[in-house]
């Protein structure tokens, strides 16, 4: 039996804060609007996880509160891992093989570049990093959701073990 994997990337934040640190910048109003909208695809699919880890950074603790509202999944239950924040592939790796082995489908929200490293990684496909007109590289953009199927060990993640699924953002979906 096939597990899931949800990556998430941290919704649109806010840069003219006063924010003493990138690790405490907010999500701007676009990010409070969008997150909740993937949350409410999430619950549309039927994509609810049993397991979610996320960044303890201000703007994917935000995003991972309002996805987990919308999913009626309890805030304790949420596991904040600082390695998430900066985190390259062999770190992000290394949290995914944390997860509890009962679980079916876990959820990781965090940053780029790192998750699109990931997404690379675990797909073994090569991820677009030309930008676009926002200025936002790659095809993880704030908020996208990848959907992955990998294989039934959380504890051996080779690179190319996953089927990625679906990868959606916020403009995709419609108003």
């Amino acid at each position: 039996m096939t597990r899931q994997l949800i990556i998430m990337r941290h919704a649109k934040s806010a840069w003219d804060t006063d924010a003493a640190s990138d690790f405490e910048r907010p999500l701007a109003r676009r990010g409070l609007q969008d997150a909740p909208r993937m949350g409410q695809w999430l619950l549309d699919q039927d994509l609810i996880p049993d397991f979610v880890v996320s960044s303890p950074a201000m703007r994917a603790k935000q995003t991972v509160l309002e996805v987990c509202k919308i999913l009626d999944i309890k805030k304790k239950l949420v596991q904040w891992d600082a390695r998430i924040y900066g985190a390259g592939t062999e770190e992000l790796v290394e949290v995914l093989t944390e997860v509890p082995k009962q679980i079916r489908t876990a959820m990781i929200v965090g940053h780029n570049p790192g998750l699109e490293m990931l997404l690379s990684y675990l797909t073994r496909h090569s991820m677009d990093l030309a930008g676009d007109l926002d200025g936002e590289a790659g095809l993880v953009k704030t908020a996208t959701i990848a959907h992955l199927e990998l294989p039934d060990d959380w504890n051996h993640l080779p690179p190319g073990c996953a089927k990625l699924m679906t990868l959606i953002s916020p403009r995709e979906l419609a108003e």
